[in-house]
């Protein structure tokens, strides 16, 4: 019997030799935990669509964010509850909303974490669109107006990174200039650059309590179906003065983040949803699947097809298996 000269199972005959040949390194260092903000002191409110997470008052997050760091994990993205909303989203910008208090909260604290604020209208609109609205249409120009004034006002507040995700057109240009024009050229944007209408945000939806009272967001989110498209989005962000990009959601999307990353220099971001979030923690319960295991795959392979930043509701569970040494 002939044998081949090259036997590929030689390097993963030992935990050691296969740690030594894994060309994929998973760390704490890629993870940033998304939040979500509500006013009030004290409050922890379970989310009971995303198991796990859940609404904290400024107090309580920074003690989770605290935790947090204790933990390896670098970064926290904010989304603001206000108490109240109208047709433009006002409260998005209001100096003391969640999301600018948080931020000062977290800021004083002084844990080192990097900071980036969700820049959006959805959580603030009473029609849950992410802009507002003109003969029932979302008005792009109008819009960029307003998120363009509340990234302003995340970064007085302490944002260490604006992020904005409402896909209007014109937007990064738009809070580039103002941000250097107030002042902080220093703060960097993570553009939601490929964000696709899609069917996994929808535990989100609930949580944040945002999802639209009369049609969707087909009209400015992309569609499922195109990936050239996300290349031209992507190039125009980053033309537009973005600093890094986001590609959202992230399993369906492997191939975009891969065609983007054979694409660009520029760091880039996968927002593993809620939707996938919710869908591990309900197998889980159900006793169908080992849960850190397949979380660990899961991001292992977003960072795989190029991610450099993961946003993921499982950050602290999966920084702590990575540090007990568990692999996929």
């Amino acid at each position: 019997m002939m044998y081949p000269e090259v036997r590929l199972r030689r390097l993963r005959r030992t935990p050691a030799l296969r740690r030594m040949a894994r060309e994929t390194r998973l760390t704490a260092d890629a993870f940033i935990a998304p939040y979500f903000v509500v006013p009030g002191t004290k409050v922890r409110k379970p989310i009971p669509v995303m198991p796990g997470v859940d609404h904290l008052s400024t107090d309580v997050l920074v003690e989770e964010a605290r935790r947090l760091k204790d933990l390896g994990v670098p970064g926290i993205l904010l989304f603001g509850l206000p108490e109240t909303k109208d047709a433009k989203g006002s409260s998005a910008w209001d100096e003391k909303g969640p999301v600018p208090s948080a931020l000062r909260a977290l800021k004083e604290a002084d844990l080192g974490l990097a900071l980036f604020a969700d820049v959006c209208l959805c959580e603030y609109t009473d029609h849950g669109h992410c802009g507002v609205l003109e003969h029932g249409e979302v008005a792009n120009d109008a819009s960029v107006a307003l998120l363009a004034k509340a990234a302003l006002a995340y970064a007085k507040a302490g944002a260490d990174v604006i992020a904005p995700s409402d896909m209007m057109d014109g937007r990064i240009g738009a809070i580039r200039e103002t941000l250097d024009e107030g002042g902080y050229t220093d703060r960097a944007i993570l553009s939601y650059a490929a964000k696709y209408a899609s069917g996994f945000y929808g535990p989100f939806r609930e949580a944040a309590g945002s999802a639209p009272k009369e049609g969707d967001r087909r009209g400015y989110q992309m569609d499922p179906a195109n990936a050239r498209e996300a290349m031209r989005e992507i190039e125009q962000d980053l033309n537009e003065g973005a600093d890094a990009i986001m590609v959202k959601p992230a399993l369906a999307y492997l191939d975009i983040i891969r065609d983007a990353r054979e694409r660009v220099e520029a760091p880039i971001a996968a927002y593993n949803v809620s939707g996938e979030y919710s869908m591990v923690k309900a197998a889980a319960a159900q006793g169908m699947i080992d849960e850190p295991r397949i979380v660990l795959e899961i991001l292992t392979a977003i960072r795989r097809a190029g991610a450099d930043w993961i946003l993921t509701y499982h950050a602290a569970d999966a920084a702590r298996w990575i540090a007990e040494g568990r692999t996929p």
